[in-house]
């Protein structure tokens, strides 16, 4: 037997015993996907095992919780890569200066599902959806990924699911399911287009061409409400404020679903501009603006960068009319980075 035919028994044996086992990986909201019979001859057989992928993440937990403990930055970038590192940089630069690390920064260890890529060559991403935590920190979408063969895997991506988001089902029998991209066909938009789209609608509200594209959901909602909020202050004294929304060139992860959609996380940047009227001057909106902004000196204008992280399940074309011909928002993740005044 050549070593490639030994690789492939290993591989197959490994598989075989962990389905042998009978572990179950649960959907979210504790639904069990439903599986198709395929021959095994025709199966993809995942490159990272199940045992390897929760060793992977154990090892990266322990890192970032160490991390989060002493609040102390060298590390970050062994454990954490893309939008995730921006966003727990600014948390923890936020901790140091109020010795208070926000909640949300833990990240729930228990585990209802892993969604391992079955694809061969990198990059390639694993993504994980936690349980809801005793103290009720909600449901989180973890987005690994490894850039090449000799590389480490770091937590690329972190979203908070909306409470009673049904997330779409994987193909169990593979134990994983395949890595898309960006220009996936098959779908009512393709994932580039609809992280274009949403963030249209998150700048531009119902006012967008193509807020009848996506159901409601909470972070709209929430970011209206904030918008609103401050723009009532604004006008009490002629002030002006303005969001825009930009999608960032190749921070996108895809993982094809079951019935042939796309789960999708991407990463859209976000300036906050406002103008304080008459005379006055713009400050820190919140805690976390405040902290980052320092010992700044205010002037009438102020510009806070926002890093969000945003998941999409985009439904195939051939879905049935109804909710599901809308591109669904599963959850979000919103941080500020950077404070400035003009």
């Amino acid at each position: 037997m050549n070593g490639a035919m030994k690789r492939t028994m290993t591989r197959l044996a490994a598989v075989g015993a962990v389905l042998a086992m009978g572990i179950s990986l649960a959907a979210c909201e504790g639904e069990l996907p439903k599986t198709t019979q395929a021959s095994t001859d025709t199966q993809a057989i995942p490159d990272l095992t199940v045992e390897q992928e929760d060793a992977m993440r154990t090892k990266l937990m322990t890192v970032i919780e160490r991390i989060n403990d002493s609040k102390n930055l060298v590390n970050l970038a062994q454990a954490m890569t893309g939008p995730e590192l921006q966003i727990r940089t600014s948390e923890i630069e936020i901790a140091e200066k109020t010795n208070n690390l926000d909640p949300k920064t833990k990240i729930p260890t228990d585990i209802t599902q892993t969604v391992i890529p079955t694809d061969n060559g990198w990059p390639r991403s694993v993504f994980t959806i936690t349980k809801t935590t005793d103290d009720q920190q909600s449901k989180r979408l973890l987005v690994f990924t490894q850039d090449s063969a000799r590389t480490n895997y770091k937590l690329w991506g972190v979203a908070r699911l909306f409470q009673g988001v049904k997330l779409p089902k994987f193909a169990i029998p593979t134990i994983g399911a395949q890595n898309g991209t960006q220009d996936d066909s098959g779908l009512l938009m393709t994932p580039k287009e609809a992280v274009q789209r949403y963030a249209d609608v998150l700048q531009n509200g119902d006012k967008s061409a193509y807020a009848g594209e996506f159901a409601d959901d909470y972070f709209r909602q929430e970011l209206g409400q904030l918008q609103q909020t401050v723009q009532q202050g604004m006008e009490r004294n002629k002030g002006t404020q303005n969001q825009t929304f930009t999608p960032v060139d190749g921070e996108l992860r895809v993982m094809r679903s079951a019935d042939g959609g796309d789960l999708v996380v991407a990463q859209i940047n976000s300036e906050w501009t406002r103008q304080a009227g008459e005379g006055r001057e713009s400050q820190p909106a919140s805690e976390s603006e405040k902290a980052l902004f320092g010992d700044g000196k205010p002037t009438s204008t102020m510009k806070v960068t926002y890093v969000n992280v945003v998941a999409l399940y985009i439904p195939p074309k051939s879905s049935a009319e109804g909710a599901e011909r809308v591109v669904t928002a599963m959850g979000a993740e919103r941080q500020p980075i950077k404070v400035e005044a003009l």
